[in-house]
C-alpha cells in the first residue's frame, strides 16, 4: 500500500556542486503516472543556489523497503523472533566478523588519512560519492586499504591481501612493459648535448664548425635512463627465464629434477627388471650382514676391549 503522506525530512543530492544534505523538503510534487515507489517527488533549494532533489540512492532504498518481503502480521513477526533465539552462533560470529568493516559501526576508526576529497591523486576518478566521501572522518578507500591490511595481520591471514597485490603487481608488471616499450621505441643508446659552465655561470651548448662551416654540437652518446630502474625493478621482482623455467638448460635439467624420473630410453626398465634388481639386493644383504660380523669378530680393538671389561 503507498503512503499517501509526504515525508517530513529527506536526502538531498545537489547535481551542480554534487553535495548532500537532509533537511524537510520545501517543495512537494506528485509523482508521475507508473511511479509505484513513492506518491511524491521532493526538492530543496541548495546552499550554491541550484535546486537540489531526493537522493536517488535514498529513493532506491525506498523501493527496496517496498519489495521487501518478509512477516507483516504480528503472528508472523512473533516467529520471526522465535527463529532468531540462539543466533548467532560461534561459526555464524565467525562469519559475520567483518561486518563492522562495511557498515562502520565496529570499525577501528583510521585517522592517517585526509577527511575531505580530493586528498590523493585518485580523487579525481573515485567512485565513492563526493559529499558523503567529505562528511566521513576519513578517506574510505584508504580506510578500507587499512582495515584489510589490519585485519590479514591480527588473523596472520594473507588471503585478505590477495586482491590488492594482485592489482599491485599486474600495474607493476604494466609499467614494466610501458617502460619497455619506451626504451624499443627511442632506441637503447641517446644522443645528449656536451654542456660547459662560462665564467659568468651560464650553461652553453659545446659547438663547433666543419670544413664548409656548418655549426655543429658536439653529443654524448650515452645508455638509455630507464634501463638502470628497468634492471632494478626486474631484479627485485625476481623476473627471470630461469624462474620460469623457460632457459635451454633448464628444460634439460628438468627431468633431473629430485622426485622426478628421467624420460630417456636408456634409463628405462621394466616393472619386472625392477623387481628382479629387488629381490638380488635382498639376497646379497645376507652376505653382507655375514661379512660385517665375521670382520667384527677379528677387529683386535673391539677383542682388546672385551678382554678389559670381562665381555
Amino acid at each position: 500500500m503507498r503512503e499517501e503522506t509526504p515525508l517530513k525530512t529527506v536526502v538531498f543530492r545537489c547535481k551542480a556542486c554534487k553535495s548532500t544534505f537532509e533537511k524537510p523538503p520545501a517543495r512537494v510534487e506528485e509523482a508521475p503516472e507508473g511511479d509505484d515507489v513513492h506518491p511524491w517527488l521532493y526538492f530543496h533549494p541548495c546552499e550554491c543556489g541550484a535546486e537540489a532533489a531526493q537522493a536517488h540512492w535514498a529513493r532506491a532504498a525506498m523501493k527496496a523497503w517496498r519489495n521487501c518481503t518478509g512477516p507483516r502480521t504480528a503472528e508472523g513477526k512473533a516467529r520471526a523472533r522465535e527463529n532468531l533465539i540462539g543466533h548467532p552462533t560461534p561459526e555464524e560470529a565467525l562469519r559475520t566478523r567483518f561486518n563492522g568493516m562495511k557498515h562502520g559501526l565496529n570499525a577501528k576508526v583510521a585517522t592517517y588519512f585526509p577527511a575531505k576529497p580530493d586528498g590523493y591523486s585518485f580523487c579525481r576518478d573515485c567512485e565513492v560519492d563526493r559529499g558523503w566521501c567529505k562528511a566521513q572522518p576519513c578517506c574510505e578507500k584508504q580506510t578500507v586499504l587499512f582495515m584489510k591490511h589490519r585485519a590479514a595481520f591480527e588473523q596472520k591471514n594473507p588471503k585478505h591481501l590477495m586482491g590488492i597485490y594482485a592489482d599491485f603487481h599486474a600495474a607493476l608488471m604494466a609499467t614494466v612493459s610501458e617502460c619497455l616499450r619506451q626504451i624499443i621505441g627511442d632506441g637503447v643508446t641517446l644522443q645528449v648535448p656536451k654542456t660547459y659552465v662560462d665564467k659568468n655561470g651560464s650553461v652553453l651548448v659545446v659547438e663547433y664548425f666543419d670544413e664548409n662551416g656548418r655549426k655543429c654540437v658536439v653529443t654524448d652518446v650515452v645508455a638509455h635512463p630507464l634501463f638502470r630502474p628497468v634492471s632494478e625493478l626486474i631484479t627485485r621482482m625476481n623476473i627471470s627465464l630461469a624462474d620460469l623455467a623457460m632457459t635451454p638448460r633448464q628444460g634439460e635439467d628438468e627431468a633431473a629434477m629430485p622426485g622426478r624420473l628421467r624420460d630417456d630410453g636408456e634409463a628405462r626398465e621394466s616393472a619386472l627388471e625392477f623387481e628382479a634388481r629387488k629381490v638380488k639386493a635382498l639376497e646379497d644383504l645376507g652376505a653382507m650382514w655375514q661379512r660385517a660380523n665375521a670382520a667384527k669378530a677379528k677387529d683386535p680393538v673391539l677383542i682388546e676391549y672385551e678382554q678389559q671389561n670381562g665381555g
